[in-house]
């Protein structure tokens, strides 16, 4: 297999390419070159936010034909997948676009499938507007320019795993291994949604092995992990001395904590946001080859892959910061102290 990714670098493009060389297939990147070209792989330069910044694909040649797919993480201006896609087509057989669960209109009930409402407003030539509009704007350029037939939609929720770059699991291994009493959001039992970025990676491969197309929902069933199991799997793989404080979603959101970003990953059960961010039908991903690794595995290897670099994470720029600041975990922790917990009594078990 032949295969073009467009970025290829970091976190989702990356493991993407490391599976592909791993499976004996030749891969080659489009990127600014900021950043290492994983080993293996053919590494062609081009900014394509800037004019002219595609001509080294347009003047790319493999001496026995184009490419069998596209893989394409791109998540700002909508323009830029429509004006790549165009000059691909005719050069690859399918495109990918790994999308965004964002892309439904909000908000998605519990259990949606990819048949739900998606947002409005969005044009696949369309410069920047918003991250939802914007992801939705790439996959409708991806279709115009291949067609519904020729095009994979993988509507991604949460990621993570070895290069995370937006700082959620990252920070919640950090934060663990420093030690100490933990504002542990509750409840314990909460199910996760999430997908490891190697597990998204081989099942992209797969669906161009298939020759699938369409939108997927891409993430693990609901449930696959709780947020017990995720933290303690950070304190177990950090060997931390850290004493989780399990505390109830009332007493967090009242002090002001904002889910998602204050708290990475973790959203209060029975909200519109944790209907829309772990309870998506994944059935149709899973029918198709999709397979979720234990959660244990994800955060022990990011764990190894954190220490390997000194133990700070790369940060994308887009991306906003995560993790809740000290002194307000300190002043919530303090205010909580003999109240029940989330799971009806207090608990410091790591």
């Amino acid at each position: 297999m032949r295969l073009l990714v467009l970025g290829g670098t970091e976190f989702a493009g990356r493991a993407v390419v490391e599976a592909a060389l791993g499976r004996g297939w030749e891969v080659t990147v489009l990127n600014r070159g900021r950043h290492a070209p994983v080993p293996g792989a053919r590494s062609l330069t081009g900014d394509r936010t800037a004019p002219g910044g595609l001509a080294a694909l347009a003047d790319a040649s493999l001496t026995d034909g184009d490419w069998d797919a596209v893989v394409d993480t791109w998540s700002a201006a909508p323009r830029a997948v429509h004006e790549t896609a165009r000059l691909l087509r005719g050069r690859a057989r399918r495109y990918v676009y790994v999308s965004s669960c964002s892309v439904y209109a909000w908000a998605p009930p519990a259990g949606y499938a990819e048949d739900a409402p998606l947002v409005e407003g969005a044009e696949p030539d369309a410069e920047h507007t918003d991250y939802l509009r914007d992801k939705r704007g790439g996959e409708l350029a991806v279709v115009d320019a291949f067609g519904a037939d020729a095009s994979v939609l993988v509507r991604a929720g949460l990621i993570l795993g070895p290069h995370e770059n937006v700082g959620r699991l990252p920070w919640w291994l950090t934060r663990i291994a420093r030690g100490g009493p933990v504002l542990a959001p509750g409840p314990r039992d909460l199910p996760l949604q999430y997908v490891d970025v190697r597990d998204l990676a081989e099942w992209i491969l797969g669906a161009v092995e298939q020759e699938l197309s369409g939108p997927y929902n891409l993430m693990s069933p609901q449930g696959h992990a709780t947020m017990g199991e995720l933290l303690q799997a950070c304190v177990r793989a950090t060997g931390s001395d850290a004493e989780l404080r399990w505390t109830a979603p009332e007493i967090i959101l009242d002090a002001g904590i904002e889910p998602w970003t204050e708290l990475p990953v973790w959203v209060p059960p029975g909200s519109d946001m944790h209907d829309a961010l772990h309870a998506a039908d994944v059935s149709r991903a899973v029918a198709a080859g999709l397979s979720c690794r234990p959660v244990q595995e994800t955060v022990a290897d990011t764990w190894s892959w954190l220490t390997s670099i000194g133990g700070i994470a790369p940060q994308r720029p887009d991306r906003t910061s995560k993790g809740l600041d000290p002194e307000v975990e300190a002043k919530v922790l303090a205010a909580a102290t003999g109240r029940a917990g989330a799971d009806g009594v207090p608990d410091t078990t790591p």
